[in-house]
């Protein structure tokens, strides 16, 4: 793999170098071993927004209000799986960011001089017969939740359905423990301000649903 840039701190710095390269290669040796083709070059050219979207995901304090959020890591994985323009800027990270980097950009509007310094290597959905679903169910939930973040009650009106129970144990709970949904709050389920989204594995499939439209 080339060669991480981490920060200056001697020691500490080359641990969490370390942590980041084997995290990377590992998550580039799972993909590859699923059938994607994928290479070190997003991970080399954004290593930090990687290292602290992987501590934002694993990081809680209650007592300063931070909570675990993988939103960062999954746009990342957006960006290298299905050749989504994130901004991978650190910056967009900072837990008290300043009002210009609250906002994470998506560069997939923007024109293509707009776009051109921020051109990722990226493979898009590959093998995507690997990661269908034949239930109908958890088909319709992907397809509603699409690239969104939604909180339960959105996807059932989306779904015009009115039994909570029977959608977390018909749709939520198997799209869930298939891989295809996750929880923007993992480590927190009842978080106030919980919504879902979809997983890389879930967008590949709603990838294909709308090219079958």
């Amino acid at each position: 793999m080339a060669e991480f840039h981490l920060g200056p701190d001697p020691h500490r710095s080359q641990t969490r170098e370390g942590n980041t390269r084997t995290t990377a290669v590992f998550t580039i040796l799972y993909l590859r071993s699923i059938g994607f083709t994928v290479d070190n070059s997003l991970f080399a050219r954004h290593s930090w927004y990687f290292r602290n979207a992987l501590v934002r995901a694993n990081y809680k304090n209650a007592i300063k209000g931070i909570d675990y959020t993988s939103v960062y890591l999954e746009r990342f994985f957006r960006n290298l799986l299905l050749g989504e323009k994130w901004d991978l800027r650190n910056r967009y990270l900072h837990i008290h960011a300043t009002d210009e980097w609250k906002v994470q950009q998506n560069l997939a509007g923007r024109t293509v001089n707009q776009q051109e310094e921020y051109k990722y290597r990226t493979s898009t959905g590959q093998v995507q017969d690997k990661l269908r679903t034949d239930n109908a169910n958890i088909k319709r939930l992907i397809i509603v939740i699409g690239n969104r973040e939604l909180s339960v009650k959105s996807m059932m009106d989306a779904l015009e359905l009115k039994g909570r129970d029977n959608f977390q144990n018909l749709y939520l709970k198997p799209a869930i423990s298939e891989g295809y949904v996750c929880l923007l709050y993992p480590n927190s389920p009842r978080h106030p301000r919980q919504k879902y989204l979809l997983t890389v594995k879930g967008l590949t499939v709603y990838k294909h649903c709308n090219k079958s439209k």
